[in-house]
């Protein structure tokens, strides 16, 4: 039977034209990222007191420094890209990158992470979402597998003590040199640098050594002469730069007669066949661990390391893991020795570092769990055969070995350097020059006997040899230097002996990470931390091989896609914060900030103002900025705050006039460390101008700048940038980061430089800061997607959103705990503190007692006790849906119920939830449960 067909007005669906805009694609990023729906932000906004988002922002941002240009990135990027446009973009830029075989070495080597721990850690966002763990309650995973890497690093360098970690192996070499200094107590202002040490580290040294006084001294280590008494320490490379093993003991001898401090930079695979540092007499050993599963990336992040004896415990910088017990006795491991911490001893502390390189410590501790002592020293026996084979076919080829003791890497005297270079890049290859006569051959995990044939063709002419590496082999003999062979056990632990299977290694895995919180479980609302969205297509390239197995030195023709992305991020970056110049080079926020200042300091120099030494810090500011100026070798002066939260103008100006002589710079931080846009930072940059010193701000709260106003419009010379905060690089356990800064046009020719990559940095540059040229190049395209997702309006959407969600938050609990600071119209930025004093006084509650129980209902506790004692300060981030802002808010207004009827005397303090928070699965599965309220009310 036929019906007759239905009237187009009666069907269910049905398209009158087609509109263009209903075409256009859908997977847009900006609604996944900002997770606040219009009609909710509206609603949560007149909740707030306002009509809409807008008139928020308005009375919330000063009219003074409003940014009204719209923001505009460059054309492909403004209206932003889906996720499939930007992946497929990148991945073009990517492929312009030429990946070779790199047999460079200098501190950086291929290496193989192995899949399980590439899958299940390094894209995992259960492991890179994850926060420092200053909650170990809710971190005994990732502090297992921190102590983990402190203990491999402890025993291959046969020391007592290492950290965990720091940001590469240069920087950790600058670190080393301050130690020393304070254990001379700034009386011996020498630092003796071998010449056998990396380039980069060098430079690097001598970089930290100008701000803080010191002068390095690059020499032979065997010949100088200490008679001065004026020297605080001695760094060696192990093995050498040339890939030479020596024997090192005289020299040590020699500093040891002079009571000089010995540093040897180690190659940690080595250290599993050659005699360890620490019996060679050491005091401290520094090194990277890239090569134990880590990418090369260009650059970083790599997880870098400090051994040393006990005595130097309390001046080590970086984060260390310790073992404690918890309220039950049972074993805990908690972060130790925090007190050495610049948020704690801020001028006075033993570093700036507050960015660590935990989740890459983590994959290297990971990689040594996985093929436990015995593979490892089958990896370096494999690399150690190799280079014998290639350094018996050099010669067998005519050509002589310049370093006859070696490792894994030979340097081979072939006449025509740059011939022999242009054969092996023919081949796909890239070797170090180290002379006009001479090439460096350094071979690694990824190495490949047959490799070796088409190295000995570049050897040979670029003819094949008369004979193969595989011929060869069986001849050849490969002994360790004499004397230097590793004879001591190490890694005996059950830990490093025990998941060497990929099902006992995945199961290990999943147990640590079913130990912690992350952003896959809940918000995690710390202040000043910005922990938002980390996109998974923002965060698919970092492991691409395009990216990810590029060496540094590279020539530079190899990574023109590298360049692009670096280039596009560059001028991404100065539209948003309104500068003109931009340096990639820092590798954490730290870094960032002593970039700045030292080129503040570089600027006053060139001017013949190099008595401008006096840096003027809010007492308010990140611990990180004063420790940062002491390092820039600048006098700290500190200024208050007024009861509103706000720089007190006042006390400012009379600091800046009373110091006009001397001033180089103000650091501040915007909005401020109280969540408040404060309405005078016109006039305070006014101020220090005109007293003849410069506006570093610090960029930790750029979240709620970002399209609505800038750095530059503001008034500020040079901002670091967090990328790890505002534009989602992952904070991964406690790092990696990046610090980036972008300045003014005056500052620009004082960037940091390179000494091995070309055109890097200012004419002027007062020197390196990492021993990258572009830091940790192989997150960076995490920002770049991110910026190039959003477009200009999604950016400053997310500016909006944060500061709705943080006073939507705000006013939520205002009735139960007071916010402390606002701005002038009541609104807050986007964070806010909360203040817990006042149920110290009603019921003896503590800020420590609330961020324990909120563990119980799935939470981080916000920022604790910073920067106002006894508070907590809460930032929820635009990544946030409305149902998570309310369970939160939910959460807290639980607990100050429970804190009432402590209040009123119906539950003792000593028996309530909150004195017994947090309540484990053990704890409420117990048989026995002693508690007056349910197992129901502690955990569920």
């Amino acid at each position: 039977v036929c019906a007759a067909p239905l009237a187009a007005s009666s069907l269910p669906f049905a398209m009158r034209g087609v509109s263009t805009s209903s075409l256009k694609p859908l997977d847009t990023f900006e609604r996944r990222h900002n997770s606040i729906r219009e009609a909710e932000a509206d609603e949560m906004a007149r909740f707030v007191g306002f009509e809409n988002v807008d008139a928020l922002v308005d009375a919330t941002v000063p009219a003074a420094i409003r940014r009204h240009d719209g923001m505009p990135l460059a054309s492909q990027y403004h209206e932003g890209m889906t996720e499939s446009e930007a992946l497929a973009y990148i991945k073009g830029l990517a492929s312009e990158n030429k990946v070779m075989k790199s047999f460079i070495g200098q501190g950086y080597h291929g290496t193989l992470c192995p899949p399980v721990i590439l899958r299940n850690v390094l894209e995992n966002p259960g492991w890179y979402t994850q926060y420092t763990p200053y909650q170990a309650e809710i971190a005994q995973g990732r502090l297992e597998s921190l102590l983990n890497f402190q203990t491999m690093v402890a025993d291959l360098t046969a020391m007592p003590l290492c950290n965990s970690s720091l940001l590469d192996e240069a920087t950790a070499a600058a670190e080393a040199m301050t130690m020393c200094s304070a254990i001379a107590r700034g009386k011996k202002p020498k630092f003796l640098v071998s010449d056998k040490c990396h380039p980069q580290t060098i430079a690097v040294c001598q970089t930290r050594a100008d701000g803080l006084g010191l002068e390095v001294v690059v020499g032979d280590h065997e010949s100088f002469d200490y008679s001065g008494n004026d020297v605080c320490g001695m760094l060696l490379q192990y093995p050498a730069t040339d890939g030479g093993v020596l024997d090192y003991s005289a020299a040590i001898d020699k500093a040891k007669a002079a009571k000089t401090q010995v540093v040897m930079s180690a190659d940690l695979l080595a250290l599993t066949v050659l005699a360890p540092p620490g019996e060679l007499g050491a005091d401290m050993v520094v090194g990277s661990t890239q090569r134990f599963g880590v990418p090369m990336g260009y650059g970083g992040p790599h997880a870098a390391f400090l051994a040393t004896t006990d005595k130097n415990k309390r001046l080590m910088p970086g984060r260390i893991i310790g073992v404690s017990v918890d309220a039950d006795g049972n074993r805990a491991l908690r972060m130790a020795m925090q007190t050495r911490e610049q948020h704690i001893r801020r001028d006075k502390a033993t570093s700036n570092i507050c960015t660590a390189q935990a989740l890459l410590a983590n994959i290297a501790a990971l990689y040594g769990v996985y093929h436990g002592p015995q593979g490892l020293r089958q990896i370096a026996e494999r690399c150690h055969g190799l280079a014998a084979v290639f350094a018996a076919g050099a010669e067998k080829l005519g050509h002589s070995v310049s370093t006859p003791e070696f490792f894994d890497a030979v340097t081979v005297e072939v006449g025509d350097a740059d011939g022999v270079m242009a054969s092996a890049l023919a081949s796909g290859m890239n070797l170090r020059r180290m002379s006009a006569t001479a090439v460096h051959v350094n071979m690694d995990e990824t190495t490949k006997l047959e490799d070796l044939d088409a190295l000995f063709a570049a050897l040979n002419g670029g003819e094949a040899a008369p004979f193969t590496a595989a011929e060869l082999a069986p001849s050849v003999d490969a002994p360790l230097p004499r004397g230097l062979e590793r004879t001591s056990d190490f890694m005996t632990q059950d830990v490093f002996n025990t998941y060497h299977n990929e099902h006992e290694m995945v199961r290990y895995l999943a147990k640590l990470e079913s130990r912690d919180l992350s952003l896959v479980h809940s918000m995690i609302p710390l202040g000043s931390c910005t922990m938002k969205l980390n996109a998974t297509s923002e965060m698919m390239p970092v492991t691409w091989p395009e990216l990810a197995d590029i060496h540094p030195f590279a020539p530079l023709d190899q990574a023109q896609g590298y360049a692009k992305i670096i280039k596009d991020l560059d001028e991404m970056l100065c539209t948003i914060t309104g500068f003109d110049a931009l340096s990639m080079q820092p590798n954490s926020g730290a870094t960032g900030e002593y970039a700045g200042l030292m080129s503040i300091r570089a600027y006053h120099r060139s001017r013949g103002d190099a008595h401008r030494d006096v840096c003027i810090i809010p007492k308010s500011a990140h611990g990180t900025n004063p420790a940062s100026a002491v390092m820039s070798g600048m006098s700290v002066v500190a200024v208050g705050t007024d009861d509103k939260g706000n720089i007190n103008i006042d006390e400012l100006r009379a600091a800046a006039e009373k110091h006009s002589d001397r001033l180089a710079a103000l650091m501040i931080t915007y909005p401020s460390t109280h969540g408040v846009y404060e309405e005078g930072v016109d006039e305070i940059c006014r101020i220090i101008h005109d007293n003849g010193g410069q506006v570093y701000m610090d960029g930790a709260n750029m979240n709620a700048q970002v399209g609505l106003t800038s750095p530059g419009h503001i008034g500020a010379d040079v901002c670091h940038l967090n990328l790890h905060k505002t534009f989602c690089i992952p904070h991964g356990g406690g790092g990696p980061g990046m610090g980036p800064i972008g300045m003014k046009a005056h500052l620009a020719p004082f960037m940091s430089d390179h000494p091995i990559v070309p055109g890097v940095g200012g004419e002027q540059s007062f020197g390196p800061v990492a021993a990258a040229p572009w830091g940790s190049s192989m997150i960076l395209p995490i920002s770049y997607m991110y910026i190039a997702m959003m477009g200009s309006k999604g950016l400053k959407r997310a500016s909006e959103l944060a500061m709705l969600n943080a006073n939507y938050m705000a006013k939520r609990l205002d009735d139960y705990y007071p916010v402390l600071f606002r701005g002038e119209n009541g609104t807050c930025a986007h964070e806010f503190i909360i203040d817990l004093r006042p149920l110290k006084a009603s019921a003896e509650v503590e800020a420590e007692d609330i961020a324990k129980r909120l563990i119980d209902y799935g939470f981080h506790a916000p920022t604790m006790s910073w920067p106002v004692s006894g508070t907590l300060m809460i930032e929820p981030t635009e990544s946030e849906s409305k149902a998570e802002l309310d369970r939160f808010c939910d959460a807290m207004i639980a607990i100050r119920g429970e804190i009432k009827q402590v209040e009123e005397g119906k539950v003792a303090l000593a028996n309530s939830p909150l004195k017994n928070a947090p309540h484990p699965a053990a704890m409420v599965t117990a048989e026995e449960w002693p508690y007056p309220y349910s197992r129901e009310t502690a955990a569920f």
